[in-house]
């Protein structure tokens, strides 16, 4: 999107020139999906789809808050000192900044007046490619700009991931916030979601390009299994626990759950907890195929990770499954999975550059006659995290 679409929309809705521009990215996840509230690794990185805001200084005490995505609610309006910022409103987008706004405040942030803040996105939504947390962490770099607040990025991701918690009301995990807060550009970011350390690991592709497959097929995680698939793992690790000291399934490997697997009373159970402890023991053994530049293995491990969801962890759907077995039976393809939450949303696919159109045909007829409507592609650049324009 250019800045200068960007300024005009803000002219339009607020009849001034913006002071500043603001872009925070959307995130994809290479490996280690649904392990990050399980103790595990992730492997995410930012790209250059995202959400984009121009901003203006208001002399008292509101902030004005449109979406030219959601064009039709118009300006929202929220009163510094009121109850409004306190409370969720139904499904709204303004609930998001409203939560960093609220959360900043509680832990001692001066907000002195208000803003004018004009928002647009080009991360498809409801896509699995965290608009939220690309909303969140937007909104965090803008008011620590605006507002001349020290607060450290790590800090940052864990008010985002408050707000989804405890505002929205969505259990997830510290992933999407973290991958967006700390892109870096041509690198991944390898997290341990238990310790929160993490390492830039460069994303050396060679010939090959990340291509992102929307299902179109939208997805509201908070009221889709997501919960439910996080209370499983819970369970299964308590019931483990009564036989192996654990502190989380991120910590065990393979054979220390195929010894204790017994313990685990549930066939559903069963198949959520090997999931998350294998995905996990997947993650490492990407990153070494990466290290040695092994893309054939790393695509396999990909393919592995597609499987593992749809088999144990049950996550996938006809429309995931269309996008990823048929990615996997194109010529120039090392491997395909769905990415995110899941029953809808993205798949992601390792594709020959010179071989991405055709692949695009070849997938998107498949998907066409399958599903009976389309899907849609983009080649993913992977980008630095939030900042200013």
């Amino acid at each position: 999107m250019s800045t200068q679409n960007l300024e005009n929309g803000f002219k339009k809705i607020y009849h001034q020139a913006p002071a500043h521009l603001y872009f925070a990215p959307g995130r994809i996840n290479l490996i280690g999906e649904h392990t990050d509230y399980n103790g595990g690794r992730v492997f995410p990185c930012a790209i250059s789809l995202g959400t984009y805001a121009a901003v203006t200084s208001r002399a008292d005490d509101q902030f004005h808050l449109y979406s030219a995505n959601f064009a039709a609610q118009g300006v929202q309006v929220l009163t510094l000192g009121t109850t409004e910022i306190q409370t969720k409103v139904g499904n709204q987008w303004t609930n998001y900044p409203k939560g960093m706004l609220r959360y900043l405040m509680e832990a001692g942030a001066q907000i002195t007046h208000g803003l004018d803040v004009y928002i647009e996105g080009n991360l498809p939504d409801g896509a699995g490619l965290s608009s939220s947390a690309s909303l969140e962490m937007l909104f965090g770099k803008i008011l620590a700009s605006e507002f001349g607040l020290q607060v450290d990025p790590l800090d940052m991701v864990k008010m985002g991931v408050k707000v989804e918690n405890q505002f929205i009301g969505l259990n997830s995990g510290i992933m999407d916030q973290f991958a967006v807060e700390m892109g870096k550009q041509d690198n991944a970011v390898l997290l341990d979601t238990n310790t929160l350390a993490y390492e830039h690991i460069p994303l050396k592709l060679g010939n090959y390009v990340i291509v992102i497959m929307n299902t179109n097929k939208r997805r509201e995680l908070a009221d889709s299994k997501y919960n439910e698939h996080r209370r499983e793992c819970e369970e299964a690790l308590a019931q483990l626990q009564t036989g192996v000291a654990t502190p989380t399934l991120g910590a065990l490997n393979k054979e220390t759950f195929d010894e204790y697997a017994y313990l685990i009373q549930s066939e559903p159970l069963l198949k959520r907890a090997r999931h998350a402890v294998f995905e996990n023991q997947r993650v490492g053994e990407a990153i070494t195929a990466l290290k040695q530049q092994d893309l054939a293995k790393f695509g396999r491990l990909i393919n592995a990770s597609h499987m593992s969801l749809q088999y144990d962890f049950e996550v996938t759907g006809k429309e995931l499954d269309t996008l990823a077995h048929t990615a996997w039976q194109q010529p120039g393809v090392l491997g395909a999975r769905m990415i995110g939450g899941g029953y809808g949303g993205c798949a992601i696919a390792l594709v020959e550059k010179k071989r991405v159109q055709e692949f695009e045909v070849a997938v998107g007829k498949v998907y066409q006659e399958k599903i009976g409507y389309a899907a849609d592609f983009y080649v993913a650049e992977i980008a630095d995290g939030p900042r200013q324009l």
